[in-house]
This record gives C-alpha cells, sequence and structure tokens, in this order.
C-alpha cells in the first residue's frame, strides 16, 4: 500500500513542512523534553514524526539529527522489534492497569537504546483515573525517558496533562503539500496519470497524506488516471451542482441530484464535499484566503444560508426513510429563500 511504502523514515521526509522544521530544531537543540504532545487531524504524521524522533534520538550513527536507518537501533525500531520504543493505542490500552504497567516499565533503564520512547496514539481515549496516575511519572520523569502522546482531540486532554508536554501543533495538511507527496509517489511508481487529477486527489483528500495515497492507490488500481474517468469514479461531481444552482432554476437542480443519486451517487458524500467548497468560498470571500480556489459566485449571505440548510440536511441524513431528501428538502427551502 502506498500510505506504508512510502512513509516519511528521516525527519527531511516529513512532508509536513511546519512540523519538519520544529523537530529539527529540537533535535539539533541536543536537549530533549520528555513529554510530548501531538496534535492534529487524522493522516497528517504525527506516529511516522514520532518513530523519526524515537530513531533519531537511539541512532548510533545519527548526523545532522537525521537518523541513519541501518544501524541496529533504528532497524530494530523500523520492525517493531526495538524492547525500548513502545507503541500504545490508548483506544484499547485506556485503563488504570495498563497505564500502571507502563509507568512501572518506565522505571527501568533502556535495555538496548540511549532513551525508552513511549509512543501513546489516540491519547485522548485514556480514562481520568489513568490520566492521574500518569501525571505524577510527567512531572518527574526518569532522564532515560521520553513520551510522546498523538490526539486528533486536544480539548479531551486534561490540562494538567497539557502543561506538562511540549505542544506540536500538525494542523492539517496543506494542500501543496499533499499534491508535493503525491507527485514523489508516482515518480517512484512511474505512475502516467494527469496532473490536474492529481491536483484534485489533494483538494479533495480531507487534508490528509494518508487519505490522498489512498485515492491514488484506488485510482491506479482501477486504472482511472485521466482527469474525467478519475472525477466521475471518485462521485467528485458537486461542481455541476454549483452550476445548477446558481442559474436559479429549481427543476434543474432536481433533476441534476436525481440523476446523480440514480447513478448511485452518495447523498452523504455529495453533502460533505459541498460544505467543504462552501466553506472555502465562505473564507476566500471574507478575505482569509487570497487564493479562489472554488468557482463559486454566491454572495456572503447565499452562502451562510446555503451551509445552514446543507448542515441541517446531513444531520437529518440518518432519520431520512429516503436518502437524498433531507438535500431535496433544503435545495427547495434554499429557492424559497431567495425568490
Amino acid at each position: 500500500m502506498f500510505y506504508l511504502k512510502y512513509r516519511p523514515k528521516t525527519i527531511e521526509e516529513l512532508d509536513n513542512i511546519k512540523v519538519k522544521e520544529v523537530i529539527k530544531k529540537i533535535l539539533s537543540s541536543g536537549s530533549f523534553p520528555h513529554a510530548f504532545l501531538f496534535i492534529g487531524q487524522k493522516g497528517t504524521g504525527k506516529t511516522s514524526t514520532a518513530r523519526i524522533f524515537a530513531k533519531a534520538v537511539n541512532c548510533l550513527k545519527n548526523k545532522n539529527s537525521e537518523p541513519c536507518n541501518s544501524c541496529k537501533n533504528c532497524l530494530s525500531i523500523d520492525t517493531f522489534s526495538s524492547p525500548d520504543v513502545i507503541e500504545l493505542d490508548a483506544a484499547s490500552n485506556r485503563g488504570i492497569e495498563d497505564v500502571r504497567n507502563l509507568i512501572k516499565e518506565s522505571s527501568f533503564y533502556p535495555m538496548a537504546n540511549k532513551y525508552r520512547v513511549y509512543i501513546i496514539d489516540e491519547a485522548h481515549m485514556i480514562t481520568n483515573d489513568a490520566f492521574n496516575a500518569l501525571l505524577k511519572t510527567l512531572e518527574e520523569p526518569p532522564e532515560s525517558v521520553i513520551f510522546i502522546l498523538a490526539t486528533t482531540n486536544q480539548e479531551k486532554i486534561p490540562k494538567t496533562i497539557h502543561s506538562r508536554c511540549l505542544l506540536v501543533n500538525f494542523g492539517t495538511a496543506k494542500r501543496t503539500e499533499i499534491l508535493s507527496m503525491l507527485k514523489k509517489i508516482v515518480k517512484k511508481e512511474k505512475i502516467n496519470i494527469d496532473d490536474q487529477l492529481l491536483s484534485l486527489i489533494a483538494k479533495h483528500s480531507d487534508h490528509s497524506f494518508r487519505d490522498a495515497t489512498k485515492i491514488l492507490e484506488e485510482l491506479v488500481t482501477q486504472k482511472k488516471l485521466k482527469f474525467e474517468e478519475g472525477r466521475q469514479f471518485l462521485g467528485l461531481l458537486h461542481e455541476n451542482f454549483f452550476a445548477a444552482l446558481q442559474k436559479k432554476e429549481l427543476k434543474g437542480i432536481l433533476s441534476w441530484l436525481e440523476e446523480f443519486t440514480q447513478a448511485g451517487g452518495n447523498t452523504k458524500n455529495l453533502i460533505e464535499q459541498l460544505l467543504e467548497e462552501l466553506h472555502i468560498a465562505l473564507l476566500t470571500k471574507s478575505g482569509v484566503k487570497t487564493e479562489d480556489e472554488t468557482n463559486i459566485s454566491l454572495e456572503i449571505k447565499d452562502i451562510i444560508i446555503l451551509m445552514k440548510l446543507l448542515t441541517e440536511a446531513y444531520n437529518n441524513l440518518k432519520i431520512s426513510p429516503i436518502e437524498s431528501l433531507p438535500l431535496e428538502i433544503a435545495i427547495v427551502e434554499y429557492y424559497n429563500r431567495n425568490k
């Protein structure tokens, strides 16, 4: 799978430029915090960065803060066989006993490395009692231990834990960074794909490096490498929705929606895509974004009305006997308000 095959193994290979610079500075300082909190959306490189950091601080041939990826320490971390780099998924190891075992182990000296590194993914899933047990260890950690807590939900991390960790914000993957990553993959794989389609993948990858690679692999597997066939295969036809909407012809937009659903289109995904486009248009027209990334000519007041109606439709999908009905109602209400 592309997202595993091309997972970054060095700091320089990290696609998130901001995080790359932050980690470089930390490693070059030679003085490492003993607790990190990596926050950011899914698929932005939190776990990959944690593994690279674990290799960098334990590498036997470390040069310019980069892991060599060839010494026994680097190789054992890459193959998940290092006795000193422990990865835990807090979603399944979240109780007090799991954390107590972790704390007990952390009091021992590393067996083969300079540092014992604990990477705790989905850290927001840890129970309150377990967080309280972990707190004292984070306050007075052993010199040879580094904790890296990774989460997509920063607000669920207790303030007492938050205040004892160095925060590294991964944010969301930028479209330019995703596109750069995709171009590296297609070059190495020698894939002949339209550049316009790569841009489309980057645009609709939910700001996630991992999701982008999965979309690319799906298109390669299905041999949909031309722009139009790739766009149709992914169901990214919402540009036609806005074109029909802006003509202010109710019959036309409802007919378009009927054709979309009859062709097997997913209403939930469509609403998500529409809201994403409207969000970008809102930020662009408000001067927050300088690049006009949409073809939406609606006024800000109309964008806000449509976003509210689509959000309501999205929430009603799970209780609707007909999948397309909430969206159809939202469209009719929008037209009635703009008569």
